[in-house]
């Protein structure tokens, strides 16, 4: 437990210290989301309609933007080589690098989810479910690019080929997400969606640990 905090805290003072790339992932959440009123027209049915769809696929691209650096620098300068050498499983430190990636990634574009909601227009009904999904799915958003981040470690143009690998496997909590929104806005019960995408979300905890860690290890290696 020391090791993750310990690795935690690491990783948020990096942050701290090029806090533009925090900076950078909300303002492009927030410039995402304000291009589609200038696109579509300022029609307050058209938005409310479209609200929770643009919210989350905004959201979605945004939290892969900082997914590249997860490990690659730290690949790059040894010290993933020096944290997989410790006593300390490697899987904590995957995890650690996960929680950290969420809280300076999802964490900010969860804030930022409000403000974004009442400008797109979204129905009262709907805001609850729109902060509920997001708490929900942005950890699982992180734990799936670490899948992708690492299996991309000392690959040339990682950036492509990590948008190719883990958008693919970011499909089912958009399309849950967005359903229990319209399901909220409708009037219908979300119980079930929510069930749904906490499953993937304590699925996905076990497996991409093993895969990620496993991705390191064979780029240690190699």
């Amino acid at each position: 437990m020391k090791t993750f905090t310990a690795i935690v805290k690491r990783d948020l003072q990096l942050a701290m210290r090029q806090g533009m790339d925090s900076i950078m992932i909300v303002a492009f959440f927030v410039l995402a989301v304000m291009l589609f009123p200038i696109g579509v027209g300022p029609e307050a049915n058209i938005l409310a309609r479209i609200a929770a769809g643009v919210i989350w696929v905004a959201a979605l691209l945004s939290s892969m933007l900082s997914l590249e650096r997860l490990f690659q620098i730290d690949y790059e300068d040894g010290s993933l080589e020096l944290l997989a050498l410790q006593p300390t499983a490697l899987e904590v430190t995957v995890m650690a690098k996960i929680t950290a990636h969420w809280l300076t990634t999802g964490l900010p574009l969860l804030i930022a989810t409000p403000l974004l909601a009442v400008f797109m227009n979204l129905p009262s009904e709907g805001f609850w479910a729109l902060v509920l999904t997001l708490a929900i799915g942005t950890p699982t958003l992180s734990l799936i690019g670490a899948i992708g981040a690492a299996l991309i470690l000392g690959s040339r143009r990682g950036g492509v080929l990590l948008s190719l690998l883990v958008l693919p496997l970011y499909i089912p909590v958009l399309i849950f997400g967005v359903s229990a929104i319209d399901g909220a806005i409708s009037g219908f019960p979300i119980n079930a969606h929510l069930l749904i995408m906490s499953g993937i979300f304590l699925t996905a905890l076990p497996l991409c640990l093993w895969a990620g860690t496993g991705a390191i290890r064979q780029a240690i290696e190699t």
